[in-house]
């Protein structure tokens, strides 16, 4: 680390949530320094470079991963690559913070925790949720035992678009977008491990893009091993704005988390009442995504060769939450309740 004790940090990626973990370390968070951005496409990295005040832009991910000057990297590629860079990076002695999912397959996933493991370098997993005021009050408030215990939960992402069906990968409304779901759904049942699910998903945003493998719809049952029940949904159109709520029913009351509007101002007219709401998960969700990365740049300043931040997801996280989106995948094709691998009385 420098002399400065800043965490000097490659981003990978400069798409839409790589440009913002790089404005939110060039901009927001003290203590780091973005010192290189990473991007295949030409012109991407230097066109962030250039917004950010970043010196170093490369298309070449090895100049990253492989410079001496740099401690971290923010891992914002196509998940595809997630895995892949994850281990390279942490071979190399980097600190990772890697967007979700962390990988595609246990096996993968297994390799990385491995890696960082092996390299005693510090492995954090972007499920920013944790990280939201709302969500973190209601873990505190069930992990203090204030709810009782714990016995239904949901959890639902709505996306507001479904702009280009075409570049959606397959399954990723589980690998992508309810594994949030799924991390939170955890979260919020401290100790408890999901052993079954059940998930039914379609095409009913665009039915025509189903037989080239599109499920723009899901609903999953979840059972922990403690007997809660769950119940996590997806949506990739909800033309009224980015939603994303959760709730947790236990035996001493209710936790609601969550609000599709920008603010609790409904305005009253001649037309009737109405709110403002939210366009995009980065405004959603602005302060939990810079507050992650500030976490992230405390534990590599201190010097943790591992994620200390109980509220941290972690590589082992990422990992659980993988097995349950792999598990409704599995669920979905031969249409029955499928038992999550590595869940207890699972052989995984």
């Amino acid at each position: 680390m420098n002399d400065e004790n800043q965490v000097r940090i490659g981003l990978i990626g400069a798409g839409a949530i790589g440009s913002f973990h790089g404005a939110s370390v060039a901009r927001r968070l003290h203590g780091a320094k973005l010192a290189a951005i990473c991007d295949p496409a030409p012109g991407a990295a230097r066109r962030l470079a250039d917004t950010l005040g970043c010196r170093t832009a490369t298309s070449e991910v090895e100049a990253v991963i492989a410079d001496p000057e740099i401690d971290a990297v923010i891992i914002a590629a196509p998940a595809r690559f997630h895995s892949a860079l994850a281990v390279e990076a942490a071979r190399a002695g980097k600190a990772v913070f890697c967007e979700k999912p962390m990988a595609l397959t246990l096996e993968e996933a297994d390799q990385v925790i491995s890696a960082a493991r092996k390299a005693r370098v510090a492995l954090q997993v972007g499920f920013n949720r944790r990280y939201d005021k709302a969500w973190a009050e209601a873990r505190r408030v069930i992990a203090a035992g204030e709810l009782g215990t714990p016995q239904l939960l949901r959890s639902l992402t709505r996306d507001p678009e479904l702009a280009d069906p075409a570049r959606v990968p397959p399954w990723a409304i589980f690998l992508e977008t309810l594994i949030h779901d799924f991390d939170t759904l955890r979260f919020l049942n401290p100790g408890a491990e999901v052993v079954e699910v059940y998930a039914i998903a379609d095409a009913l945003v665009r039915p025509d893009f189903k037989s080239r493998g599109l499920r723009d719809t899901a609903l999953v049952h979840l059972r922990f091993d403690n007997g809660a029940m769950a119940c996590a949904e997806a949506n990739f159109q909800a033309v009224y704005g980015y939603d994303v709520r959760g709730e947790v029913f236990g035996s001493r009351g209710m936790l609601t988390m969550g609000d599709v509007r920008t603010s609790s101002m409904t305005r009253f007219g001649a037309g009737g009442t109405g709110s403002d709401t939210v366009r995009l998960n980065v405004d959603l969700f602005h302060d939990a995504y810079t507050a992650q990365l500030a976490a992230f740049v405390e534990t590599v300043r201190a010097g943790d060769n591992a994620v200390t931040d109980p509220a941290a997801p972690r590589g082992e996280d990422a990992r659980a939450a993988l097995a349950i989106a792999l598990a409704c995948i599995r669920s979905v094709e031969e249409g029955r309740p499928v038992r999550v691998e590595g869940a207890p009385g699972v052989a995984g």
